[in-house]
């Protein structure tokens, strides 16, 4: 089966004139890496962090969002991961990616230019319509969370 495609119109700005643009590893791959657009090494200190430009701007259509992860080799052996995964770009939002890269390894991290620091997934985005009620229906779990069901 051949997972659906969206057309998602894209701007490379100035500063990312020679990076590729995000594209899909391999023909199953959930995410395209994200590289980063950046003119000079950015050393990330242990339990550091930083903002890394993309060089690139989105017009997602409507109903979708595009959700930035960590990679999971980065995490492994460098210990970088993202604070606010997964990171939220709004189908309205029009300025730079930006990906929030986060040290919690015990030596220094450098991002290089073109590094790959995240991937990005398209997901669609549904709306809620609260249905506001006096009770609600009674489960096994009931209240019960943060670990509760762990035996």
């Amino acid at each position: 089966m051949t997972a659906s495609a969206i057309d998602v119109r894209i701007q490379r700005l100035p500063h990312a004139a020679d990076l590729p643009l995000p594209s899909y590893a391999t023909s199953g791959a959930a995410g395209m890496d994200l590289q980063a657009a950046i003119t000079e090494p950015q050393e990330i200190p242990p339990g550091g962090r930083a903002l890394i430009p993309t060089g690139l701007k989105i017009a997602l259509p409507a109903g979708y969002e595009l959700q930035i992860r960590p990679r999971s080799g980065l995490a492994l052996k460098n210990g970088i991961t993202l604070p606010n995964t997964p990171g939220t770009i709004d189908e309205d939002y029009r300025g730079e990616i930006g990906v929030i890269v986060m040290n919690a390894g015990s030596e220094p991290f450098v991002v290089t230019r073109g590094l790959r620091i995240a991937q990005a997934v398209i997901a669609p985005v549904f709306r809620v319509r609260w249905n506001e009620t006096e009770e609600l229906d009674a489960t096994e779990r009931g209240s019960g969370g943060f670990g509760s069901t762990g035996r």
